[in-house]
């Protein structure tokens, strides 16, 4: 049984109901014995079948009770499995929402949509069944036993003896059945994010003429799926197998024992036939949960993989202390700006990338201050043209052991403004990216916001503040319409034409038979790159949240299509506060501030004009991709 079944919600009231209603099946199976072996041996002594109507209806009405209860029992099950599998499928959904992109990447997508789709539907399946098998093995065999003792004593040893040899064999097949199962669930995980990325892939594949050369690769994946399943088959064939035969020399023996003592007259007819009846039945919860045992594995297995999710609590941001801003930050943001006084300027002196050279807070996080960690009010974290942001000493570490990721990240912003992160591949751009977004929580350091010393940004309220765009937007399966209002369900139609039409997406919609009813993606109108990057931009805008995080926005799009989207998007950072990560650096010469990452350190601050002229790992940068940008 799952270590987590009792925790379910609501789940201790279904084993009551299942109990009694087991108990009450127990008591009906052991009147149904009783009264068909009266009425047969009645029978056999010759008596008229007329005088056994009484008897016969008392069977009658006991085999309607039996099966009654069964009926009853798997509809309670049922709809339990059916409630908790759909709070799973929300909790876990809820949870990926709140962990971020970084926990799709480390599980795979593939992974993550089977779990969702396939293992919600298993996972159901084992608590439909598990509850009424586990309570039936509990309580039938031992009440079965109790009646078998008080009619026959050398019956009631045999079945003693006999059952926990089927138990222990039981518990040694299951054991092999595990190891064959998690095999086979390692293999499909990988057959699953093989599938989807190659899917993803495909059309690269083919215009490189390598899409024939993949189908080897695919065959060798699915082939080894494959054969783990036919492993774990096996081993279910051949428990049920052994089961059944086991089960079969047990009655097998009660049988003989009982026909020697009545060739020999030491026991009624009566009571010989009701322990036959009732052995079957002593062993047929045994034998029911050892055949679904293989049928629910993979449901458990996916029920604990939900779980070790659902369970898995993002380090939340805390309160460390109440700070002043300092007279820098005071004046950064639109309000407090001098007369005459450009953004840019602004961003350049002294609200955007400043390094610290004197980090408070480094090495400290989360857990360092445990309880005394003050709540954080929702207004912390509102942003608007005179906030500020500061990251003080921030580091993050994601193996023990392993290089960090990040390394003394001490910058300063303020109020609105284009902030470009340039650096070369693995230089740290996307982890600080996904500190800034609230999806990663820093190993040691600490943030000041809006005055308010924080342990981190991953606080519901500060993804509130803001709109991330991936490399690759995902496309629901839905409306063009409905894809736009990701962030702002309740959005009217108006609005969602205001941001398709700002995001430069109008020629598309106006292509579309349905024009923003029109289905898109799955099962409706494929999309190219751009366009995809326009639906997400248009989200950004309907959403009217002040900050954007922009992740390799452009990294898979083909020039002219970047130049393109470049003209639409830079228009609509205005009064924003953007966070822009790209190795394109024809980006950079537009942006009010660029940061200079280099093996997870910020390696220089300015702006473009800056960084060219002081001739640091910037000028390296733009010498080595020769963009021509002067």
């Amino acid at each position: 049984m799952d270590r987590n079944l009792l925790g379910y919600k609501g789940v201790r009231p279904v084993f009551l109901a299942v109990g009694f209603l087991t108990l009450v099946q127990s008591l009906s199976i052991l009147l149904l014995a009783a009264s068909l072996a009266e009425v047969i041996s009645a029978l056999f002594a010759g008596k008229p079948l007329k005088e056994q109507w009484g008897t016969a209806l008392l069977f009658l009405l006991a085999f309607l009770a039996r099966h009654a209860c069964g009926l009853l029992m798997s509809s309670i099950s049922y709809r339990f499995a059916e409630k908790t599998g759909s709070a799973m499928r929300r909790e876990m959904m809820d949870r990926l929402f709140r962990l971020g992109p970084r926990m799709a990447g480390d599980q795979g997508t593939g992974t993550l949509v089977t779990l969702v789709l396939e293992g919600v539907t298993k996972f159901r399946t084992y608590l439909e069944l598990i509850i009424p098998r586990m309570v039936g093995m509990a309580v039938t065999p031992a009440l079965l036993l109790v009646y078998v003792y008080m009619q026959d004593k050398m019956s009631g040893i045999i079945l003693t003896l006999t059952m926990p040899i089927i138990i222990v064999f039981m518990i040694l097949i299951g054991m092999t059945a595990r190891k064959q199962m998690d095999r086979q669930l390692e293999s499909y995980r990988t057959l699953s994010n093989h599938f989807v990325d190659s899917l993803r892939g495909l059309e690269t594949l083919k215009f490189l003429g390598r899409s024939k050369d993949h189908s080897q690769a695919i065959a060798e994946v699915s082939d080894r799926y494959r054969s783990a399943t036919m492993r774990t088959l096996r081993v279910a064939f051949l428990s049920s197998f052994a089961l059944d035969f086991f089960t079969m020399l047990s009655v097998a023996s009660v049988a003989v024992s009982l026909g020697l003592r009545l060739v020999n007259g030491d026991m009624t007819l009566v009571t010989g036939l009701t322990i036959l009846i009732l052995a079957p039945e002593y062993f047929l919860p045994v034998r029911l949960v050892g055949a679904d045992f293989h049928a629910t594995l993979d449901g458990k297995e996916a029920g604990e993989a939900m779980k070790s999710i659902i369970d898995r609590e993002p380090v939340k941001a805390v309160a460390l202390e109440r700070a002043e801003p300092s007279s820098s930050e005071a004046v950064a943001g639109d309000e407090g700006r001098p007369e005459g006084r450009s953004r840019k300027e602004d961003a350049k002196d002294a609200s955007v990338g400043k390094p610290d050279g004197n980090p408070s807070g480094g090495g400290s996080s989360a857990a360092d201050f445990g309880q005394s960690a003050a709540a954080l009010p929702e207004s912390v974290f509102a942003w608007n043209g005179s906030s500020t942001l500061s990251l003080q000493g921030i580091g993050i570490r994601h193996e023990e052991g392993g290089p960090s990721s990040l390394e003394e990240i001490n910058l300063q912003f303020a109020g609105t403004g284009k902030i470009g992160i340039i650096g070369e591949s693995g230089a740290g751009k996307s982890t600080l990216i996904d500190v800034l977004a609230g999806f990663l929580h820093p190993g040691w350091g600490s943030i000041t916001i809006n005055g308010c010393k924080v342990s981190s940004l991953t606080d519901d309220a500060w993804r509130r503040q803001t709109s991330y765009i991936p490399q690759r937007p995902y496309i629901f399966s839905g409306t063009l319409a409905d894809n736009v209002r990701f962030y702002y369900p309740e959005a009217s139609l108006d609005a969602v034409a205001g941001a398709v039409a700002a995001a430069g997406l109008s020629p598309l919609a106006a292509s579309l038979p349905g024009g923003l009813d029109e289905r898109i993606g799955g099962g409706g109108r494929s999309l190219s790159g751009g366009q995809e990057q326009r639906v997400a931009l248009a989200r950004a805008l309907l959403s009217s949240r002040p900050i954007m995080l922009l992740d390799e926005p452009t990294a898979h799009l083909d020039i002219e299509t970047e130049y393109e989207l470049k003209e639409t998007m830079l228009p609509l950072f205005e009064d924003k506060l953007v966070f822009l990560a790209t190795h394109r650096l024809h980006w950079m010469a537009d942006m009010d501030c660029i940061i200079v990452m280099k093996q997870g350190r910020v390696a220089e601050v300015g702006t473009h004009q800056e960084l060219l002229e002081r001739k640091g790992t910037y000028y390296e940068l733009v010498e080595a991709q020769l963009e021509g940008i002067h």
